[in-house]
């Protein structure tokens, strides 16, 4: 690589010939932001050269020495040959030069002449007051009276095709907007930020954010991200004063688009002639409480004193409110009508409605995250998957997302029917709903499709995302201890509903027999059970589990008896033993019990098989489709009479055929239909438990469920808010004073 001299460069760049000076500054700008070859050339007089060609020369000469200079003033160096003609050079270069190489070297320049301050504080701090003004914002002013067109060129660039140009320039506006919001009186940096507002730079930077260019513009964007929470705080903490115009003429602008009423002060219009701009302030307030007792708290403020309610949210809140006011004045007229229609405790205070949504938001976007935090993001912004972490576009669109929280607030107080005393519960609702819409949004989506959600979004739904949000709660709060209870209660209710359903067996259960089927010629296997005296079966069955748990006894009868029959009256029993599945078309949904068959084996733990359904067209129109077979292990000795029949045990004799699993087939043993889904799930998952297996039903399921869920509830209503679980400010415990016994508790329908 070649070695550049210093001498020689500060030499050729005081040549007569274009070409020279060219190659010369084309050379310096890669060099040059070394400090120590930056001392050379400085000390070999080059820089008076350096400033000579920036106010001088055109095109490519003068890309490099602005990208040169641009260079040496971030390495800090070079102040002293920055003047106001120097300043005002540049500034005419961006308003008027098209070509994107000047203007990116152009803007480099500015952003360290604004930002010096921040950078050099210690030198800045030594010089005199007049050296001062050559740097920040002030700098900039006398050009850009020169040049008023400059801050809306500047904000057009943010939309140019040239990536590294629209990233200078946006970088230049975050310097003024930081130089202002520091340097600048107060009154002066709000004009600054509404002009830029005006301009369009908040659409600008958030086309930017949901652009898929986004890693070139990643720093100056999260810086802007930055600046925007930056300003919000500066709002907040800007105090409500009726000292100041703009305060007082914000407020009153307020009280006049709520349309009040025109028997206030003394019969007349209180937006009439007798309220202008040159009455104070704080006298029309005085006179308005004396002829109007009610004229802040109709609006929804909770006192007379309305700038003492802006004390946590500041002016940021009067905006907020301010700016619903304005932009939706026919909605804040017919919403104060119908409030006032209703009585006082069921009112929607609107005022403080906008306070809490501003304070949502507040909460939600971590405005209060020092810009130290906010810095740590630049480390994550090399992967592009980090991006929807880091970047947050609605942030931008403060002002209508709050419009739109509003509207939901609105809306949840209507649904709820809430009255003044739930009013922090509307609130919590609100902070779900944003969480869940602006929260979940990606980064890509557009801020009219999240004012549609938030508009859209169903209360019974977000009541849903309360309740697990809750129960997150709890998890955070007990973790392991709660899923401890959880599953020990998740137990015993398996044990409870297992012996009701076995107690079901053991009560005994009319069910219409099977229809008699013909056997078919080539196998003269039945398909049917018979009783032990040969007869078809009719009319209906009695079943029931024997007090041992260890046979099911049945029998037929022609009709159902009034008073059931005892157990020592049925004339056939099965040894449970001898079970070896229970097939059902019992579905899992108790909305359809007809789709699918469930085979459940014992000895498998849940293993299930899913076959087609049999054909019951041609059952009868009293019998159940629902069906449960039960199916055992019988002998089976090879003959010349073909197969045996299945053989149940009979009370008489007490014998059932035994002999090897090898040597045994699977054949029915008792088929079952149960007329209704409660009747099918009591007796298929009391058998199945019977047998030692999991319960398949949905009614099952759903009982265990809800029992575990219940004894749960019961449990937490133990647990106090001062336990030492809980972090931060224990919650207020509800007192019992006034109260009876005439209360209880809807577990079931949930909280």
């Amino acid at each position: 690589m070649e070695t550049l001299n210093p001498s020689d460069l500060v030499t050729r760049l005081a040549s007569d010939e274009d070409a020279v000076r060219k190659m010369a500054a084309f050379k310096l700008q890669g060099s040059i932001g070394d400090p120590s070859f930056a001392d050379i050339f400085i000390a070999e007089g080059g820089l008076s050269k350096l400033r000579y060609l920036t106010l001088t020369t055109t095109g490519n000469t003068l890309a490099y020495s602005l990208t040169s200079f641009a260079r040496l003033l971030e390495v800090d160096k070079g102040w002293e040959f920055v003047d106001e003609e120097v300043v005002e050079r540049i500034v005419h270069l961006i308003v008027t030069h098209p070509l994107v190489n000047i203007l990116r070297g152009a803007m480099a320049m500015l952003v360290s002449i604004v930002s010096h301050p921040h950078t050099a504080r210690s030198e800045s701090e030594q010089t005199s007051a007049e050296e001062k003004e050559v740097y920040g914002f002030r700098a900039l002013k006398p050009a850009i009276d020169k040049h008023p067109q400059f801050l809306e060129m500047l904000v057009s660039r943010l939309s140019s095709a040239d990536h590294a140009l629209c990233a200078n320039a946006l970088q230049l506006i975050n310097s003024l907007m930081r130089d202002s919001i520091t340097n600048d009186e107060e009154s002066e940096w709000p004009k600054f930020i509404k002009r830029l507002q005006d301009l369009g730079v908040i659409r600008a930077v958030y086309i930017l954010m949901q652009g898929s260019a986004l890693q070139d513009h990643a720093h100056p964007l999260i810086e802007f991200q930055s600046l925007t929470k930056l300003l919000l705080r500066k709002w907040k903490n800007v105090a409500v004063d009726l000292e100041k115009p703009d305060h007082r003429r914000a407020l009153k602008g307020i009280h006049l688009a709520s349309n009040p009423e025109k028997k206030e002060a003394g019969g007349s219009s209180a937006g009439g002639s007798s309220e202008n701009g040159t009455t104070s302030g704080e006298n029309d307030i005085k006179k308005s409480r004396k002829h109007n007792p009610e004229k802040w708290r109709r609006l929804g403020f909770p006192s007379e004193s309305p700038a003492a309610e802006f004390h946590e949210m500041g002016f940021l809140g009067m905006m907020d409110l301010t700016d619903y006011v304005r932009k939706h004045q026919d909605d804040f007229q017919k919403m104060l009508l119908e409030q006032s229609a209703k009585p006082v405790e069921q009112r929607c205070p609107i005022a403080r409605a906008s306070l809490a949504v501003t304070s949502v938001l507040y909460e939600h976007f971590e405005v209060e995250k020092s810009a130290t935090d906010d810095a740590k993001n630049y480390l994550v912004l090399e992967s592009r998957s980090n991006f929807d972490k880091v970047f947050k576009p609605l942030l931008l669109h403060w002002s209508r997302i709050h419009v739109a929280a509003l509207h939901a607030f609105f809306r949840l107080w209507k649904a709820t029917s809430a009255e003044v005393a739930d009013f922090d519960k509307i609130v919590e609702l609100v902070r779900i709903l944003v969480e869940s819409v602006v929260g979940g949004a990606p980064r890509t989506k557009d801020v009219q499709d999240v004012e549609e959600e938030l508009d859209d979004f169903e209360y019974q739904r977000l009541r849903e995302l309360q309740m697990e949000l809750l129960e997150l709660t709890y998890e955070d709060a007990w973790g392991q201890h709660l899923r401890q209870v959880r599953d020990e209660l998740q137990h015993e209710a398996l044990h409870f509903v297992k012996e009701q359903r076995i107690r079901c067996l053991l009560q005994g259960a009319w069910f219409p027999n099977e229809p008699v089927a013909s056997p078919r010629p080539e196998d003269s296997s039945p398909i049917t059970i018979v009783d032990s005296n040969n007869k078809p079966a009719q009319g209906y069955k009695y079943v029931q589990l024997s007090h041992n748990r260890r046979y099911l006894h049945f029998s037929d009868f022609d009709a159902i008896k009034e008073t059931a029959p005892a157990l020592d009256s049925l004339s056939n029993k099965i040894d449970l033993s001898i079970v070896s599945s229970v097939v059902s078309n019992v579905s899992a949904s108790s909305d359809d019990s007809s789709g699918s068959t469930i085979k459940t084996t014992p000895g498998n733990g849940n293993s299930s098989s899913l076959h087609p359904t049999p054909d019951t067209s041609s059952s009868s129109a009293t019998t159940s489709s629902t069906k449960i077979t039960i199916h055992g292990y019988a002998s089976t000795i090879p003959s010349s009479s073909g197969p045996r029949s299945p053989v149940t045990t009979h009370k008489e004799t007490g014998h059932t055929r035994t002999g090897s699993r090898a040597t045994q087939r699977e054949i029915p043993l008792l088929t079952l239909r149960p007329q209704s889904h409660s009747v099918a799930s009591e007796w298929l998952d009391g058998l199945l438990m019977l047998l030692n297996q999991q319960p398949i039903t949905s009614e099952t399921n759903k009982l265990v469920n809800l029992i575990s869920n219940y004894g749960l509830k019961i449990r937490l209503l133990n647990v106090r808010f001062d336990d030492a679980a809980f972090v931060g400010e224990t919650p207020k415990i509800p007192s019992r004073e006034g109260l009876d016994e005439d209360y209880y508790y809807d577990v079931f329908g949930g909280v």
